[in-house]
């Protein structure tokens, strides 16, 4: 019995010896400053902003395209009542976190959504084609549930990302998330602009005539989309 004892005793100390306990490990770039309150979907950026903000008669959501047109053509901002919440580098997601913050709370008559092509360019890992359009859907169906009339502006050409060249395929995706916006708009009654067929060249690209980068537009490039988009903000608006 006691060599029975002894034997089990032995396994089963074996057992606990073998056992390895895999403890999760911190690595240095996923340490985080605990009094770091900087968002993920950068809330910080318009808060102070926003709180001057009064009845604007539109406001424009996007990525560095938006952001750029507010800072280089200041006065067709401030001058027509529109109110630029652009943020450099942000994917759709980003958008629609921040979509109360920066666009319901401010109780604009009209939002001009363009977005996508930083999903398209990877910003923030791989996003199918058929989310980011879903990412922009969300935004204009927030946008109608709070009374606020949606204009879609579609991803630019861009057939290539200099800070992202390994993307062969940025046409392809582009197209097919304006197809997608295009008709869900002419669905359900939507304001949709194909800005990539008005500014594309032959190569599908946007023109350095329009652009010193191809993703980017010059003042050149807004001053083509300018009035189109305040025309039909009006129309909207009235």
């Amino acid at each position: 019995m006691k060599n029975k004892f002894y034997s089990v005793l032995a396994c089963a100390l074996m057992g606990i010896m073998m056992t390895v306990v895999y403890l999760p490990t911190v690595s240095a770039q996923n340490k985080f400053d605990i009094n770091d309150l900087k968002t993920w979907a950068n809330y910080e950026r318009y808060a102070e902003a926003n709180k001057s903000v009064s009845n604007p008669i539109a406001v424009f959501m996007g990525n560095s395209i938006t952001d750029n047109w507010a800072r280089m053509h200041e006065a067709f901002f401030t001058e027509n009542n529109f109110v630029g919440r652009g943020i450099s580098g942000q994917v759709t997601a980003q958008m629609l976190a921040r979509f109360r913050a920066d666009v319901l709370n401010l109780h604009p008559k009209v939002v001009v959504i363009m977005a996508g092509t930083n999903d398209v360019a990877r910003n923030q890992g791989y996003m199918a084609v058929e989310h980011v359009a879903g990412n922009i859907i969300s935004m204009v169906e927030l946008a109608i549930a709070h009374g606020i009339k949606p204009i879609i502006l579609s991803i630019l050409p861009a057939n290539k990302y200099r800070w992202r060249p390994e993307i062969t395929d940025s046409t392809q995706q582009i197209l097919q998330i304006n197809a997608m916006l295009e008709s869900y708009a002419k669905l359900n009654g939507i304001s949709y602009i194909d800005l990539f067929t008005l500014m594309k060249d032959e190569n599908q690209g946007l023109p350095k005539k329009f652009s010193n980068d191809g993703v980017h537009p010059n003042l050149d490039g807004y001053a083509v989309i300018e009035p189109i988009v305040k025309a039909e903000i009006l129309r909207l608006a009235k």
